[in-house]
């Protein structure tokens, strides 16, 4: 008698989980934090490294062009600066990823920018593949799933116009709504580079990035039909439900991503002899390379219990922490330690980038109610700072956007 009454429950319980999954988009604020963690970080450190951007990346580096050309046609990697060897396609491209990681932080037309800000990044790093360190690998790896989220549903320029938007459109419902313009321009130059690009052999010899590029730039297309001239309709419904899908799928590869990087580190660690014996720290405050501030880096080192317990503790943190998923309490405990333990490192050791990057990284873990608090203060400070600057509707705390601003200057084009 109680078979068939648990089996309809089950079936409801998985009915309403898919149904959930499929039409809300997970984790905004985490999204959008590392949308503007990771856009932050290649920010400035491009703008740190514009005076050597030749002597790093461009003509003059010392992985010359002809080199960096025979190292690519072999490993099949994209790069644009192997478009060309001139000082003058360097210094577009440098500005384009420079523009596109700004304008991607802000959230100023973010799919596209996201598209940009992956090229950019592929196309600077593979261009010197030795200049780059372990948070250049987090960054490559980030931006390429950046493309894939909706990761401007919140604090975001996209966001704050559809709001608009839609605060207009309830209140002058009669008045017509103004098209967009922008982003279809925008898209129309992004399907020509692409269709040169890929006529002339430029995007690699990999398949997947033209499938991606491909895929990203078809879907916007009919984004901007569907809800152009069927804004109601079941395909509205459907693209929806891909977008979702899509998003979530991504951030559950960037947790996975995140577990996967510290417990490799950790057990690596694990199996060092100067990680057992509680002197690795020692050695590299001891290095010129790594010591900003020599006179804090002598002080912790000639501190024998200080560095012990950092060691031990740094691979204890960094094996628990997958395991702490299950915990929340615990969990937010590693979770601040892990970010401390990369503020010192860009303190003591010089890697601030590297620090930024795995912070941003670690934000995807951070609970909902710390980053609504965060917005709060920070929604505070903006309107005492610009008095009378409208805010934007937070989704629901369910991941749900409010009535929604996801549409973009009239409907016409969808934002991250």
């Amino acid at each position: 008698m109680t078979t068939p009454a648990l089996g309809r429950r089950a079936d409801h319980r998985i009915a309403r989980a898919i149904q959930r999954v499929t039409s809300t988009a997970f984790g905004p604020y985490q999204s959008a934090v590392i949308r503007i963690g990771f856009s932050a970080t290649y920010l400035f450190f491009l703008l740190r490294e514009l005076p050597n951007r030749h002597e790093l990346y461009g003509p003059d580096a010392p992985w010359r062009w002809d080199m960096a050309q025979q190292l690519i046609s072999n490993n099949q990697a994209f790069s644009a600066l192997m478009w060309s060897d001139s000082a003058v396609w360097f210094e577009i491209v440098y500005a384009i990823v420079l523009i596109s990681a700004a304008l991607l932080m802000v959230g100023w037309r973010t799919r596209a920018m996201s598209v940009l800000f992956m090229a950019g990044v592929l196309s600077v790093q593979n261009r010197s593949i030795f200049m780059g360190d372990g948070g250049d690998n987090v960054i490559h790896i980030m931006a390429i799933y950046l493309v894939l989220t909706r990761c401007a549903r919140v604090w975001s320029l996209d966001a704050r116009r559809a709001a608009r938007r839609e605060r207009a459109a309830r209140e002058n419902p009669e008045r017509p709504v103004r098209g967009d313009v922008t982003g279809p321009v925008l898209w129309v130059v992004l399907g020509a580079v692409l269709i040169v690009a890929g006529t002339t052999n430029g995007l690699g010899g990999t398949w997947w990035l033209p499938t991606l590029l491909w895929i990203v730039w078809v879907g916007e297309g009919a984004w901007w039909f569907v809800n152009r001239y069927a804004p109601h309709s079941q395909s509205r419904v459907l693209l929806d439900v891909i977008a979702n899908l899509a998003h979530n799928a991504t951030l559950v590869v960037i947790m996975a991503e995140v577990c996967l990087i510290y417990a490799t580190a950790g057990w690596y660690k694990i199996q060092g002899s100067r990680w057992q014996d509680g002197t690795a720290l020692y050695y590299p405050l001891r290095l010129d390379y790594f010591t900003p501030w020599p006179w804090l880096s002598d002080i912790l080192a000639s501190n024998g219990v200080m560095v012990m317990l950092i060691t031990y503790g740094t691979v204890a943190v960094q094996v628990a922490f997958p395991f702490t998923l299950f915990n929340r309490r615990v969990k937010n405990v590693l979770l601040v330690a892990m970010m401390c333990e990369h503020a010192g490192i860009a303190l003591l050791l010089g890697l601030p980038f590297f620090s930024m990057a795995m912070i941003a990284a670690d934000a995807v873990f951070l609970p909902t109610v710390f980053l609504l608090g965060l917005g709060s203060r920070v929604t505070l400070v903006r309107e005492r700072l610009f008095p009378g600057r409208a805010g934007v509707p937070a989704p629901r705390r369910d991941g749900a956007a409010e009535e929604a601003p996801q549409r973009d200057d009239g409907g016409h084009t969808l934002v991250g």
